[in-house]
């Protein structure tokens, strides 16, 4: 009997087929960790979730479903389909209720999302800031929102966009630090001060 031969580098990595991975993909393929994205057909996994991070998803989230209508629904870290390659997981969503179909419901498609939020961690800066606000955009969606921790005192402060229909680019039309307030996607007023964040 002849022993299996054996290497060093095996490994359990899944190997990219040539033309990158699609969304198919990403809910099909075996053992991935939890919250993979696929961004430009790549496979982004994340690193362990900080406090912040956290926090500041239930802070939103449970400030954005105090007030939000019954025609829509709040999610947090769902798959968003904005095509055949890209199936990014925003930190929250706000989707139409008529997408929610079921418990077994696995991703949104971009149409049916008003607003993406984004909480930036150090190992997605530039995915948060960049890659991900001109992705969504590009796919429609309505509203985004950029959370970053600022300075010492670990204060929050969300960045408020909207989609500019001409140009299919996000523009700025807020910074909030202590207080979020804005009307759209729905009247929202959410304490984002450090002391809230603190309390949770």
């Amino acid at each position: 009997m002849t022993a299996e031969p054996t290497t060093a580098h095996s490994s359990r990595w899944p190997v990219p087929p040539q033309d990158g991975y699609t969304v198919d993909d990403l809910f099909t393929l075996p053992d991935l960790p939890p919250h993979t994205e696929l961004i430009d057909g790549s496979l982004v996994f994340v690193s362990p979730q900080r406090d912040f991070h956290s926090t500041m998803i239930d802070l939103l989230v449970t400030g954005l479903r105090s007030t939000a209508p019954p025609e829509v629904k709040v999610r947090r870290e769902m798959t968003v389909v904005l095509d055949r390659r890209n199936g990014p997981e925003p930190d929250v969503s706000v989707v139409r209720a008529e997408a929610v179909t079921g418990p077994e419901v696995t991703r949104y498609q971009a149409a049916d999302v008003l607003l993406a939020v984004e909480v930036v961690s150090p190992d997605s800066e530039a995915r948060d800031r960049e890659a991900k606000p001109h992705k969504y955009a590009t796919a429609g969606i309505p509203h985004f929102w950029l959370v970053e921790m600022t300075g010492t005192d670990q204060h929050p402060v969300v960045r408020v966009y909207e989609l500019d229909p001409v140009t299919k680019a996000y523009a700025l039309t807020g910074i909030h630090h202590d207080r979020l307030k804005t009307g759209v996607p729905f009247p929202v007023d959410i304490d984002v001060s450090a002391d809230a964040l603190k309390e949770l």
